[in-house]
């Protein structure tokens, strides 16, 4: 490994342009090598729930880990950090260098879009699993880049809005899990295209002022992909790497810029220091550390299945779980054939593999399966082998290739291309009106069988990234086909920065709704037990828009009361990132959250069904009755400004403050067993607690510690996470756990992190709004 002399020395060996040349992209994913130092090329993939690799490629699957959401589920750092440590061989594997996560930002709302990509809304558990998570990609040799920093916890407007947040605020909840994985050693820091109180993130103070001075951060700023949009300002400010590139506000023009006296020279060396030594701590710098091959530890397909049951939440169960075997079942919802393991947006992957709940049922019981409900009017990519050609001017073709789905993100990028072509074959497995759609900008046209039916100008609408690059406008036509084959050509044209991301999509003629719905009741009500999957979908959860409800799509609501009234042992399972309503839970049996579990969400949540595993999982959000209770509703900015006006009282600590209650507490979750808090004691810095499983069989129970200050001098939340730690025990076994206080749980900032005097009371139990035992203030929980 270079130490700082050595890389100072390097540093010194370049040029005013060949530094600056190093700050900014060589390409969409890539820096710029240099070989006169020994450097090369750094490569950056997107995460946090796998490692995609550079680019978009249906050809190059990956990992599907559950997501971020999921993991905030699991309450366990040792877990978080084995699968950080599988996504860094993941990374080794595709060549990676940085993978951009985790995602460190709050669940403020649960209205916010991209919140399936987020940890919690507590930060001191996205600090400890944001560490976890850090510290187990970094064993690898890849660094990871906590994001977005800071305060992005809305989509609308996202590239745009400004947040307005009192200090206290910001420090004490929204910087704070980002000063946890700074002091936990990050190689590296994404900043958020947001602004916070007057400056885009990209140049904003804090940069300098607090991550790097304050906290002493040594590793890089990487911007979020296109989120400099200045010269002086933002490369006088703490970024230090402007992505993508080699385009955008620096170059020639920041070149210009040092010459002029307007950014000084020290600080670009400064800002190729960090990079230089953020390539000898991934391998590439030559006599820098080794380019390895870290092989994962562990089986990939266990680590996975362990970890969709570990995060599985059960809300509810009247005895019926776990399933005894020999019971029929009907497994109703179109998630249940095809669930959604990942969110919708940049952290989206091909998985190497996937199983449904349908796949992993029928192995084990006997099962018969009915959609009940449509709840996805989007159009389905053709899933048939492609030909993708690129086109001149004169519709020469100048490149082209087979791929395995109409939906085409990347391909090659080739000097004189006007046109991308997709073709294939369709065969046509129904008689009666199909659904074509073909998605880009520019002239779209589709022709059936040389027929052209379809033929529309889409201008670009956006600067959303997201948008542009991955779900562009569609549009659709419908024809009636005969059940035959018929070739299907769609183009589209390739405008200067339109992206170029296509889709040629066709859906076959709908079902009857009504006989769908029954046919489900039906299987419904001849069955032992009935399995309702109901999901969210892509238009709901998804980067680059916040939602507009927290009802389920479609008519599930429906379909589960309806369910429930055939059979009485109905259990639903839901498919979703984030809270969305349950106006039936009271009537069912059971319900299990499982998020979006990865690629071995089937089998994990069979393993649960039938008792293989516990359902491990306590929420990491607070989820409401209806909406009208969600405490903190103003998520959409107004006239670019978003005021974070409801202070330190986000998630729980809003619940506690209006006093309503929630559907389900914030670190609620059953397991298979039951368990008796029997007595608690403070200690310096800890509190110990004695319990008991008083079930039949082995579990696991997370022990929380909330903390409050009646007596306050300065306003506090009513309570707030203090701490938390898990047991296991077999039945009938009392155990004691220690859960310690860290210094920042009994400090607040007040020009600076105090530590009022006097006694913080304790409450301890399973979740925020179900403490089991109060402890009086009497002294100051003081680190050990």
């Amino acid at each position: 490994m270079h130490d700082d002399h050595e890389l100072v020395r390097l540093v010194g060996k370049l040029d005013l342009r060949a530094k600056v040349r190093l700050l900014a992209g060589g390409s969409v994913w890539r820096t710029c090598a240099e070989p006169s130092i020994g450097l090369r090329a750094l490569t950056f993939s997107d995460g946090p729930a796998g490692v995609r690799g550079p680019g978009w490629d249906e050809r190059r699957t990956s990992l599907a880990v559950p997501s971020p959401t999921a993991l905030g589920a699991t309450w366990d750092e040792d877990l978080v950090h084995r699968l950080g440590a599988l996504l860094a061989a993941e990374s080794r594997r595709k060549g990676v260098d940085v993978l951009l996560a985790p995602v460190l930002n709050l669940h403020r709302t649960p209205y916010g879009g991209r919140h399936f990509e987020c940890f919690a809304e507590d930060p001191l558990l996205t600090a400890r699993l944001g560490v976890a998570y850090v510290q187990g990609v970094q064993s690898g040799g890849v660094a990871a880049a906590p994001k977005h920093f800071v305060a992005n916890e809305t989509e609308t407007d996202r590239l745009t809005h400004d947040v307005r947040v009192s200090e206290r605020t910001l420090r004490e909840l929204y910087l704070a899990p980002f000063e946890a994985v700074v002091e936990a050693g990050a190689w590296a820091v994404m900043s958020a295209y947001n602004g916070v109180n007057g400056h885009p993130m990209s140049e904003n103070p804090l940069l300098t002022g607090v991550l790097k001075e304050e906290w002493g951060f040594d590793g890089v700023v990487v911007s979020d992909w296109g989120a400099v949009r200045t010269t002086v300002e933002s490369a006088s400010s703490g970024q230090d790497l402007s992505m993508p590139g080699p385009w955008g506000p620096w170059g020639d023009l920041l070149v210009a810029a040092v010459e002029a006296g307007e950014v000084a020279e020290s600080a670009i060396d400064d800002k190729v220091l960090r990079l230089l030594r953020l390539a000898a701590r991934v391998g590439a710098l030559e006599s820098g550390a080794e380019r390895e091959e870290f092989a994962p530890a562990v089986n990939d397909a266990a680590l996975l299945r362990e970890a969709v049951s570990a995060s599985t939440v059960l809300l509810r169960n009247n005895g019926i779980l776990p399933l005894h075997p020999g019971r029929t079942i009907a497994l109703i919802g179109p998630g249940a054939a095809a669930p959604r393991v990942q969110g919708g947006g940049s952290s989206g992957l091909y998985p190497s593999a996937e199983n449904s709940l349908l796949d992993a049922l029928t192995s084990r019981a006997e099962v018969v399966h009915a959609p009940g409900v449509r709840i996805n009017d989007e159009p389905t990519p053709v899933r048939a082998p492609v030909q993708v050609r690129v086109l001149g001017q004169n519709d020469e073709v100048l490149f082209e290739e087979r791929r395995l789905t109409g939906r085409i993100l990347e391909t090659e990028e080739v000097p004189g291309a006007r046109v991308l072509e997709i073709s294939t074959t369709l065969h046509v497995t129904e008689t009666g009106p199909w659904r074509l759609a073909v998605a880009g900008y520019g002239r779209l046209t589709l022709d059936v069988d040389g027929t052209r039916v379809l033929d529309v100008v889409q201008p670009v609408d956006t600067d959303d990234p997201a948008v542009k690059h991955l779900r562009p406008p569609h549009h659709e036509v419908e024809v009636h086909l005969e059940k035959t084959q018929v070739e299907l050509v769609a183009r589209r044209e390739l405008g200067e920065d339109s992206g170029m991301a296509s889709l040629l999509a066709a859906d076959p003629p709908t079902p009857n709704a009504d006989q769908e719905f029954g046919a489900a009741i039906e299987a419904a009500s001849r069955s032992d037990v009935a399995i309702v999957v109901v999901s969210t979908t892509d238009a709901i959860e998804g980067e680059g828009r916040d939602r507009t409800t927290l009802s389920l799509p479609g008519e599930q609501d429906a379909l589960v009361t309806a369910v429930c009234l055939a059979n009485p042992n109905t259990v639903v399972v839901v498919n979703s990132g984030g809270p969305v309503l349950l106006p039936w839970r009271d009537d069912t049996a059971a319900v299990l959250l499982t998020w979006f579990p990865g690629q071995e969400g089937g089998h994990g949540l069979a393993d649960v069904l039938f008792g293989e595993r516990e359902p491990g999982g306590r929420l990491p959000t607070t989820w409401p009755v209806r909406e009208s209770d969600v405490p903190v509703a103003n998520f959409l900015p107004d006239n670019q400004k978003l005021e974070y006006d409801e202070g330190l009282d986000i998630g729980y600590r809003a619940w506690a403050a209006h006093d309503v209650e929630p559907a389900y507490w914030f670190g609620h979750g059953l397991g298979y067993t039951t368990w008796d808090y029997l007595g608690a004691r403070a200690e310096r810095g800890a509190v110990r607690v004695r319990l008991r499983n008083t079930g039949r069989r082995r579990g696991r129970e997370v022990v929380q510690v909330y903390l409050s200050r009646e007596d306050s001098t300065t306003p506090r939340p009513r309570r707030w996470l203090g701490g938390f730690a898990s047991v296991v025990a077999d039945a009938g076994e009392t155990v004691e756990v220690l859960v310690e206080i860290p210094p920042q749980a009994t400090r607040h900032w007040e020009n600076g992190w105090v530590t009022e005097s006097g006694g913080f009371t304790v409450h301890i139990g399973p979740n925020a709004g179900a403490t089991r035992i109060r402890l009086a203030a009497r002294h100051v929980l003081r680190p050990r």
